[in-house]
């Protein structure tokens, strides 16, 4: 089995997906000859022609408009905005048409084909404007699924299942994990399913549940827990909407516990609602407050950037104030 990274695998799902159906486009700035700001597009231009891969104009409300209607005639783009940062221009477009298009006609017409992907999240020092998680914001918009890969081996078989979704999917890819993650991704096709969390560790003591580069992340603060006795259950989310609330809540049922991790500020962000949920179906079971290790509610920080950033060392802790509650 060849090992990839996350551009590679993301990379050779793009190819897979356009090699095996000539409706699937490829648009967004800079991803023709240039490859893309990370290169994940590299040779796709030059493999499937300027018609199925193209460069747009700066303007992500266009790129997204363009895309709806792409979709809504039956092809299937794969849309790229630059840096999730960058996608709010969209957002009109994205929650006001993405999200309803079939619903405003009873389904006599849909853009179930899109699929837009975007770099997401710090760690790689870009400030203000390069380094932010929206997930938050689109998982509160009915008619989207929002995904967030952990790994190559994921990025693949998530792309792949997004792209021939039904329904319109927002893929935000970890940047920080484009070069650093690396592992083994098979070949040929294959797909994961949208909704269904993954149980990566058992453990007895302790849930820990997060998405993208914070799994890399929670392992550390595992292997420090493990050193101290306690046994930690790990679960990646893999999609914010669908999320997959039976499985998180089985793993609190056995645990009694709960930590949530993201890199999205704490206020609004998507473990206010895991918390709320799983203390609704869970609040006899819990043997102490569901915990909560977030990035900060400030803009996010360059010179700072560690400071703000949940990580290993913060998760650990509130995994110990969890157990000896």
């Amino acid at each position: 089995m060849p090992t990839m990274n996350m551009l590679q695998a993301i990379n050779n799902a793009l190819d897979i997906a356009m090699g095996e159906d000539e409706k699937v486009l490829c648009f967004g700035e800079d991803v023709g000859s240039f490859g893309g700001v990370f290169r994940a597009t590299s040779h796709l231009q030059e493999k499937y022609g300027r018609a199925r891969c193209f460069n747009t104009p700066l303007v992500e409300q266009g790129i997204v408009g363009f895309a709806n209607g792409l979709a809504a005639q039956g092809s299937v783009p794969v849309a790229e905005i630059q840096f999730a940062d960058y996608i709010f221009p969209a957002f009109d477009q994205i929650v006001n048409e993405t999200a309803k298009f079939r619903y405003r006609s009873g389904d006599l017409f849909n853009v179930g084909g899109l699929t837009i992907r975007a770099p997401y999240g710090g760690g790689i020092s870009g400030g203000l404007y390069h380094s932010q998680s929206p997930e938050a914001y689109f998982a509160h918009t009915p008619g989207l699924k929002v995904v967030v890969p952990r790994d190559p081996y994921q990025a693949k078989g998530l792309l792949l299942a997004a792209i021939r979704d039904p329904d319109p999917v927002i893929f935000f890819e970890p940047k920080r994990l484009y070069r650093a993650s690396v592992g083994e991704v098979p070949e040929e096709d294959y797909q994961l399913p949208i909704g269904e969390a993954e149980v990566t560790k058992e453990g007895t003591d302790v849930t820990l549940v997060g998405w993208g580069a914070q799994m890399e992340v929670i392992e550390r603060a595992v292997e420090l827990a493990e050193k101290d006795g306690i046994s930690c259950e790990v679960i990646d989310l893999r999609s914010l909407l669908p999320w997959d609330e039976d499985t998180l809540a089985e793993s609190v049922f056995k645990t009694g516990r709960l930590v949530i991790t993201h890199e999205a500020p704490r206020t609004g962000g998507f473990a206010g609602e895991i918390a709320a949920a799983v203390q609704e179906r869970c609040f006899l079971y819990l043997e102490s407050p569901i915990a909560r290790v977030t990035g900060l509610d400030t803009p996010f920080p360059l010179t700072l950037e560690k400071e703000y950033l949940p990580d290993h060392l913060k998760i650990v802790e509130a995994i110990r104030e969890s157990v000896n509650f």
